[in-house]
């Protein structure tokens, strides 16, 4: 049998997570379950919506097949899985919705793409939606590759909410704001962890990069103003989103540019 997914996987740890074609604008992770009946762990590409810091939802359509795909019912005999995201890689536990919280779930996807309900009209089934949960721990690998990492991240994030702010109608979406809130939560989080744990640790060890460290916990206080100006665009209109996307991108995406060039050398 023809694998479809390995080039799309090979393409996507090959270039941290971004991929081409019919992927090449979507939100794509690669989960990584064990199998209930074999044992075996397998890998699939998998389109997810955010869904506050630290958890996205994966939604079982199979294409539209008549079944729930194999990684689904994975998930349902053993919760414990891998994700890899950008080029972070790391375990979460799933939870599958059900009910009213899965119906909510389900209508803000179908709301953002209508091919979700295409999907469960020619399935002819509910489609499952699962909660992935990162569980306590860093993720996989060294301090700098996971600085890069967490950086890629939000740089594609912030590319796709801009694409979908301007692609939007006339009123700001349920899934669109809970994207926004989520880069929202997650960049004050990672700012949070640098400034507590990181920038210490560095200041400790090597005291000439005080300075440096200063500006970035600056940069740090700047990004948090822009944070907030975006959360309250959320209350107008997509293209105060739009303007408020691009503020924040200009001051990040060289705030980025500035850690990766200063951190970098001395985390490696």
């Amino acid at each position: 049998m023809h694998d479809v997914n390995g080039p799309v996987i090979a393409e996507f740890r090959a270039n941290r997570g971004r991929v081409g074609g019919w992927f090449a604008d979507a939100r794509l992770l690669l989960l990584t379950t064990t199998g209930a009946r074999t044992g075996a762990r397998r890998t699939v590409p998998l389109g997810y919506l955010p869904d506050g810091d630290g958890r996205v939802l994966v939604i079982g359509s199979a294409g539209g097949a008549p079944r729930d795909p194999a990684w689904a019912h994975n998930l349902r005999a053993n919760p414990r899985a891998t994700v890899e995201s950008g080029g972070l890689t790391y375990e979460v536990t799933a939870v599958e919705l059900i009910g009213a919280e899965r119906d909510a779930a389900f209508a803000r996807a179908a709301e953002a793409d209508p091919g979700w309900a295409a999907y469960q009209e020619r399935a002819g089934r509910t489609l499952p939606v699962f909660a992935l949960e990162m569980l306590p721990g860093p993720p996989a690998g060294s301090p700098a590759e996971v600085l890069r990492a967490v950086h890629e991240v939000f740089r594609r994030e912030l590319e796709l909410i801009r694409g979908e702010a301007t692609a939007g109608g006339p009123t700001i979406g349920a899934q669109l704001r809970i994207n926004c809130l989520t880069l929202c939560a997650g960049l004050g989080n990672h700012h949070a962890g640098e400034d507590e744990v990181l920038f210490p640790h560095l200041a400790d060890r090597f005291p000439e990069a005080e300075p440096l460290i200063a500006r970035l916990r600056a940069d740090h206080e700047r990004t948090a103003a822009l944070v907030a100006d975006l959360r309250a665009a959320l209350d107008g209109e997509p293209a105060d989103v739009v303007a408020e996307v691009d503020r924040l991108s200009a001051e990040l995406l060289r705030h980025l540019a500035d850690e990766e060039a200063w951190l970098l050398p001395l985390l490696e």
